[in-house]
């Protein structure tokens, strides 16, 4: 018997949230990315602190879902894992193109790219394939892709782009050897221009420090 794998490719949808509106009094648009486990709609609720004349959110969502535990009662939601990883990643990506489309975004508005956990190598990405050059980019708690390069980041001008790289100090995923790591890709890819921001807690947003980072 032989087995082979083999592709086809197809029309999906995918939802994803929003939060306050867009008007002339609109100042930063922010396109925030969740983690493993979270859905896009209940993400939104620290971002619910900020002023709603002022900043707008997009909140994607992760294709893959799936239930949390085994009562089946919760739903989570994952972007990618280590099976089949490329052609996930161009899905994500292509997703997201849809979205801003979707959006048809003002251009004289900051753009904001945050990702938490899981949602820091999809922001990246995206960052880097789609040469977005935004006022901020905000890495919160998760691992930049060990793929990219200095050269991945190269349209950026760090003096328009504000890097910051958020983690707590009891974060049970970031041991000491893995945020070294972190620390040093992060001097290598942003040429030394990434704010570290550490405060005390876990694998969380913390709303007081999620409010400072702007």
């Amino acid at each position: 018997m032989i087995q082979h794998k083999k592709r086809v490719s197809y029309t999906s949808s995918n939802s994803y949230e929003t939060l306050n509106e867009i008007t002339p009094k609109t100042k930063n648009v922010w396109i925030v990315v969740h983690g493993m486990g979270f859905l896009s709609r209940f993400f939104l609720k620290p971002f619910q602190q900020f002023n709603a004349e002022e900043n707008y959110f997009i909140a994607p969502q992760a294709p893959s879902k799936y239930y949390l535990k085994d009562d089946f009662k919760y739903v989570g939601a994952s972007w990618l894992t280590k099976e089949d990883t490329p052609s996930e990643i161009e899905n994500n990506m292509n997703y997201l193109d849809a979205v801003l489309e979707n959006e048809s975004l003002p251009d004289n508005k900051n753009l904001i790219l945050f990702g938490f956990s899981q949602g820091v190598s999809i922001i990246t990405r995206f960052l880097c394939k789609r040469r977005i050059s935004p006022s901020h980019l905000i890495l919160y708690a998760g691992g930049i892709p060990n793929e990219l390069a200095p050269a991945d980041f190269n349209h950026l001008s760090f003096e328009h782009t504000k890097v910051k790289m958020v983690c707590g100090d009891k974060d049970h995923f970031l041991t000491p050897q893995r945020l070294e790591a972190e620390l040093k890709k992060s001097e290598k890819l942003f040429q030394g221009h990434a704010e570290f921001v550490k405060f005390p807690g876990g694998h969380e947003i913390h709303p007081k420090v999620l409010k400072e980072l702007i």
